[in-house]
């Protein structure tokens, strides 16, 4: 089954605006995962919404709340959270490039892949992939994905792009919180040297597929070994719960938006009259 498109909409590069689809990097469906069960009736705890002497309520009576004062809220329709315009829900701009390692490990999220949304857009598509790899730089912007807006980069990923969602400065703890209670003083000279040897004997290039997650496999195999087993507890269960595209001439556009960014740089501030 194909991966669902999480975005579309453009990708922009000063003049030019590439239609583009957002898809995650990764997948959840290779886990083990389980379902809660009522051991003495055999059947699904399931969860429902609902309030003490109402009981379950409709989803449609249910708005956000943010709370101003104790157990005092001011209330949200969805439409009024809807009609919130950005621009970043349809177009995601790179704005500033930055060498890769200036980005620091704490600020990356998630991956996610960017590809071309059909084949007018390619050229376009390739020119800013290629382009990001010759100067070895990635590229910065924002881009709202189901009702949060994220910081991200995007950088060349073999044939396509990688974007990568970034945490904002506020969503990171200080490091010295943590760290408070390390004294600092120097480590012994002849344990850094056995340390640093047994580094250097286990050092290899990075190769994802040598490691795997033998917690899910044992899992795996005590399921099958369940499932096997005729003497296993089972139980069956019923279910009775209720744009069109920018089209511009990319070399022109390219030129346009290298002459309007010349221009910023070599513009000077008028000189106030005496």
């Amino acid at each position: 089954m194909a991966p669902r498109a999480l975005w579309k909409g453009q990708l922009r590069l000063s003049l030019v605006s590439i239609p583009v689809e957002i898809f995650s990097a990764t997948k959840s469906g290779a886990r083990v995962s389980f379902r809660q069960i009522h051991k003495p009736s055999g059947k699904r705890i399931r969860y429902e919404k609902s309030l003490p002497g109402i009981g379950p309520v409709k989803t449609e009576d249910i708005v956000k709340g943010y709370e101003v004062d104790d157990d005092e809220y001011i209330l949200l329709d969805p439409d009024e959270i809807d009609a919130i315009k950005l621009e970043t829900k349809k177009t995601f701009e790179l704005v500033q490039f930055v060498d890769a390692c200036e980005i620091s490990p704490l600020y990356f999220d998630k991956p996610y892949y960017i590809t071309a949304s059909d084949d007018l857009a390619q050229d376009a598509y390739r020119v800013v992939r290629d382009a990001l790899r010759a100067a070895g730089k990635v590229g910065l912007g924002q881009v709202t994905m189901r009702g949060k807006e994220y910081l991200a980069a995007v950088k060349p990923c073999g044939d396509g792009l990688l974007m990568e969602t970034l945490h904002y400065e506020d969503e990171l703890r200080e490091a010295d919180q943590i760290f408070t209670d390390i004294e600092d003083e120097k480590v012994d000279k002849e344990l850094l040297e056995v340390a640093t040897s047994l580094i250097d004997r286990k050092s290899a290039p990075f190769d994802a597929s040598a490691y795997h997650d033998k917690y899910a496999e044992a899992m795996q195999d005590l399921l099958d070994a369940k499932m096997r087993n005729k003497k296993t507890p089972r139980v069956r269960t019923d279910d009775d719960s209720g744009g069109g595209d920018n089209v511009v001439d990319l070399m022109s556009a390219l030129k346009q938006s290298l002459k309007d960014a010349d221009g910023k740089k070599k513009k000077k501030p008028a000189k106030k009259a005496s």
